[in-house]
């Protein structure tokens, strides 16, 4: 995989009327294994687990970090995971992504070396399933970032979440794990899922990076909560919504604010709360108009 960072690309030259470009596949037996154990009543039972694999990312010839994840698209993680922590700069030029599935590393190579041990140094753990890591200052380049006044109608947001929650994904499969989701106005375009939701936005980042598509215009999904790490990396992306059926963190609804990005948090059916950035929103229905949410589509909230 080659690729330049900063490009230019028009949704319509992939774009079909409908169905994901890319979605979860509950099916793939890589993702998940079959475990038997004992349930409640000590009847013996067999339910399908997620697996967990370590993934070792190298800048060049830096080796930058391990990430526990699922093991699917590792060079959209890789490169994603590069570019949010700011290791790849919109005048970098990737040359090549390799990945090596017996030693489980992905190399991404660029035009020009860059050092990065300074920042390596100094690490902030996030709140993040799977313990995910941020490097350097977690705030640092935030104060550039320009989202795009983009409005957002409500009737997009009813639509998205209807479809969603109800793609089959590894969450109905298996549970124990996040997804995320790539929108354009009221159609979902890339799932991703992981153990960590960190793990999901890179990869949605490094499908973006990698096909050279526009964030300005785009919506964010995420099944986890509105963290400040959610919001930092959904900024720094350049999406100016940030949408989830979970609740908000302070920290997360602070952010928000200062940088100008829409937040909607507690998306149920007919309701949502929407605690920073409301100027986008294009309220173009009646929130009594939509379906309550059948109870056997319902995704657990507190994820």
């Amino acid at each position: 995989m080659a690729t330049r960072v900063g490009g230019s690309w028009q949704l319509s030259k992939l774009q079909k009327k409908s169905g994901y470009l890319i979605a979860p596949a509950p099916g793939n037996p890589r993702l998940t294994r079959a475990v038997t154990g004992t349930d409640h009543l000590g009847q013996q039972t067999e339910i399908a687990v997620v697996e967990e694999r370590p993934l070792t990312i190298y800048l060049n010839r830096q080796e930058i970090v391990t990430a526990m994840t699922i093991g699917d698209y590792p060079e959209y993680l890789a490169l994603g995971f590069l570019k949010n922590q700011g290791m790849l700069l919109p005048d970098d030029v990737v040359t090549r992504v390799d990945y090596d599935e017996e030693v489980e590393t992905v190399v991404v190579r660029t035009e020009i070396e860059t050092s990065h041990e300074e920042k390596l140094q100094k690490k902030t753990r996030t709140s993040g399933c799977a313990v995910g890591t941020v490097f350097g200052d977690m705030m640092a380049g935030l104060e550039n970032v320009s989202l795009s006044a983009t409005p957002v109608k409500t009737s997009w947001l009813y639509a998205l979440a209807h479809e969603i929650n109800r793609t089959p994904s590894l969450y109905l499969e298996a549970g124990a794990i996040h997804g995320t989701v790539l929108c354009h106005q009221d159609r979902p375009l890339v799932y991703m899922e992981d153990v960590g939701r960190h793990n999901a936005v890179d990869k949605i980042a490094g499908w973006m990076l990698s096909e050279r598509v526009e964030a300005a215009d785009k919506i964010l999904y995420t099944t986890g909560r509105l963290t400040s790490e959610m919001v930092i990396k959904t900024a720094m992306m350049g999406i100016p919504v940030l949408a989830s059926r979970s609740g908000f963190t302070a920290w997360g609804v602070e952010i928000a604010r200062q940088v100008g990005l829409t937040l909607i948090g507690r998306m149920r059916g007919q309701r949502f709360v929407c605690l920073a950035g409301e100027e986008r929103l294009l309220r173009d229905v009646d929130p009594k108009a939509m379906p309550e949410e059948e109870r056997k589509h319902r995704r657990k909230s507190a994820q």
